[in-house]
């Protein structure tokens, strides 16, 4: 009975206050300065799982087809979940790619430019962002046009430079233009940390100097430490551009178009040569059981050849994160 009561007075207020309701409907599909609304907060949820299914969308279908058989990709019925899980696809696409010596090859050709990227690009960011030198802007406009000019057009004389310098098919060819702030998209970088050592108080360095710290010293005690989320932002984009290209690595580092290879190769090399070598890696194996390359076998190899970067992204992210909620400093 009392329940009863309560429901009733309730639809009475409703009647009564109509302005108040309406109030409250407002506030909860606008929002107000406290707290954010419905149609917002849907809104970007909304937008977020879209563009997060434009990007899982390919990843999903490739992890479900490299685990499908032959049967399995001639019938129509099987779309996402494979009758069985067949691994021997891996397998296949592992012995293609000779994976495991070709990813300390890739580690190698990535990794050592990339930290010479890192190291660099911090030098020439904060030298333009703490020192004042003629032709600053000069320099600056140059840098940024180099970032701008398409690599087509400079992709010829580079590799005439280089193989007269005997660097083609060789390492080098990507170590030597990291150590000149040259490395690939080296540019942006030098920018990202610009624009990093820009937010970073004057007055911490000053206070440095009058202690008796030098430039040197100052930037590798104050500088430099504060740069973390930027340094690990710089490290993850050069990293994963350096593995990524492939027809820059395949004229310059593995060097095909010289009358014998180099042994340097990496795994997005050996992904596009991925129907050669594995037509190559059947005849050489010369057993009575041939699997024909397949859909299948392909998407295999293209996930072993992402793999890495994915593992990589995962132990990487939280402290990633971490890093940018930490950075609470501000410019003056």
């Amino acid at each position: 009975m009392r329940n009863v009561k309560k429901q009733l007075s309730r639809f009475i207020n409703y009647i009564k206050h109509p302005t108040y309701n309406k109030e409250k409907v407002h506030k909860f599909l606008y929002g107000s300065k406290e707290k954010e609304g419905f149609l917002k907060q849907f809104a970007v949820y909304a937008l977020l799982i879209c563009i997060g299914f434009v990007y899982l969308y390919p990843l999903l279908y490739m992890l479900s087809n490299s685990f499908m058989t032959l049967d399995d990709l001639l019938d129509s019925s099987i779309n996402w979940i494979p009758s069985t899980f067949n691994l021997d696809n891996y397998v296949q696409a592992g012995n293609s790619m000779e994976f495991w010596s070709t990813l300390g090859d890739t580690v190698l050709v990535c990794g050592i430019p990339t930290i010479i990227n890192v190291i660099i690009c911090s030098i020439v960011g904060y030298g333009f962002a703490r020192f004042d030198f003629p032709l600053k802007k000069v320099l600056m406009g140059l840098l940024i046009f180099t970032f701008v000019l398409p690599s087509q057009i400079t992709m010829m004389p580079l590799y005439v430079m280089y193989n007269d310098y005997g660097l083609i098919g060789d390492i080098w060819s990507f170590i030597l233009p990291a150590i000149f702030g040259q490395g690939l998209n080296a540019q942006i970088f030098i920018l990202i940390f610009y624009q990093f050592y820009k937010m970073v108080p004057k007055v911490l360095i000053e206070a440095a100097q009058i202690d008796g710290a030098g430039y040197i010293k100052s930037y590798f005690r104050i500088a430099l430490p504060s740069a973390k989320p930027a340094m690990l932002t710089v490290f993850l984009f050069s990293m994963v551009w350096y593995w990524n290209e492939s027809y820059l690595t395949e004229m310059f580092v593995t060097g095909l178009t010289k009358a014998e290879e180099s042994g340097w190769t990496t795994l997005m090399v050996k992904l596009q040569q991925f129907n050669a070598n594995y037509s190559s890696m059947q005849a050489q194996q010369n057993t009575g059981v041939q699997i024909n390359n397949n859909e299948s076998i392909q998407m295999a190899g293209t996930m072993l050849s992402i793999l890495p970067l994915l593992i990589a992204y995962f132990l990487l992210q939280r402290q990633f994160v971490e890093s940018i909620d930490r950075t609470g400093i501000t410019g003056e």
